[in-house]
């Protein structure tokens, strides 16, 4: 396979941070974490108006990638929905102490729980606000998704694309000890991740999800049939099939 660096990786997970397995996932809230690679390269400014979206969690949640600062991903303020539309505004994170942000240009996912009566098999619209920025985002259906809004998650991790070569990957642990990319490879229709393991890193015992969007080089996997992403390391190990 060929051997590609990462480009970019960010994280975020839902603020009500998940306690005891076989907790109910409900729409909303995020109090992001994060983690970039903002020397993978600049992003072009006019990309700031747009924002992309995938199903995950087997279509339970979603998430949303925006760009700006590396450090200060949005939360999920308000999820609702009407039939297959499901506005969602998203709020820059807010805390007693809130850390400064840098002035870097990066992507950032940041997730959410689909509201009940949402049907993630059918075609779903997210009106996405951010601050004043507004953008809709067509995701399409998944034929495959078990999962039903509203219901309990399996904690497993989930993948899906977000364009050509770059796709986003949610996995449950943590929320301070978030994945952190080593490296990256693609070719065809499986790629690896490689995780940073860090055995004397001190981690809370709560169980939050944690979006890492991945970026393999142009032309070097592919995207319209099915693709195994394997993850090696950081206590992730295992296979993900990329929806």
């Amino acid at each position: 396979m060929t051997s590609r660096r990462l480009l970019v990786t960010a994280s975020s997970a839902i603020a009500a941070v998940l306690l005891l397995a076989g907790c109910t996932v409900g729409p909303g809230g995020a109090a992001p974490y994060s983690t970039s690679d903002p020397s993978s390269g600049p992003v072009d400014a006019d990309d700031r108006n747009d924002f992309e979206g995938a199903l995950l969690d087997d279509g339970r949640m979603f998430a949303v990638v925006t760009v700006g600062s590396s450090t200060c991903v949005p939360q999920v303020d308000q999820v609702t929905a009407e039939g297959q539309t499901v506005t969602v505004t998203l709020v820059d994170p807010e805390g007693e102490s809130p850390q400064p942000c840098t002035k870097d240009l990066a992507p950032r996912a940041s997730i959410g729980a689909l509201p009940e009566g949402v049907d993630p098999k059918s075609d779903i619209t997210l009106n996405v606000t951010y601050g004043e920025l507004t953008d809709d985002v067509d995701i399409d259906g998944d034929p495959a998704a078990t999962g039903t809004p509203g219901s309990t998650t399996e904690f497993q991790p989930s993948a899906a694309w977000l364009d050509d070569d770059g796709l986003v990957l949610l996995t449950w642990g943590s929320s301070t000890c978030l994945p952190q990319i080593e490296s990256l490879e693609g070719a065809g229709s499986t790629g690896t991740a490689y995780f940073v393991t860090d055995e004397n890193q001190v981690c809370t015992m709560d169980m939050a999800p944690r979006a890492t969007l991945l970026a393999f080089g142009e032309d070097t996997v592919e995207d319209d049939g099915p693709f195994t992403l394997t993850l090696v390391g950081g206590g992730l190990d295992g296979t993900v099939e990329v929806r």
